[in-house]
């Protein structure tokens, strides 16, 4: 009936075990998904098995990469926003317009 609130309830910004349990996940799956694609791209185009496994290791390291960035943006905050690249010179083209 009434939605009972937690006293001892911590906001989801400052939940650290939410945080590593969401980091560990994402970092689990994008190893594996990366080493994945590395072995299928190194099958498909590499004969020498040499190559093969450092195509996995290519992969593997693209995930883990990926999921280093992530954790930070996930512990540290939002990613920060680029600006756009707007010159404050108005381009040559504007300037014959107004002409």
């Amino acid at each position: 009936m009434v939605e009972e609130k937690k006293h001892g309830a911590i906001p989801p910004r400052y939940d650290l075990d939410a945080k590593w349990d969401a980091c560990l996940d994402l970092t689990i799956r994008r190893f594996f998904y990366s080493s994945l694609a590395g072995a299928f791209t190194g099958l498909l185009l590499f004969r020498s098995p040499t190559t093969r496994w450092a195509s996995v290791a290519f992969g593997a390291g693209v995930g883990i990469g990926a999921a280093y960035t992530e954790c930070s943006y996930i512990f540290d905050g939002s990613p920060p926003k680029l600006s756009p690249n707007v010159s404050a010179v108005p381009s040559g083209s504007a300037q014959e317009e107004q002409k």
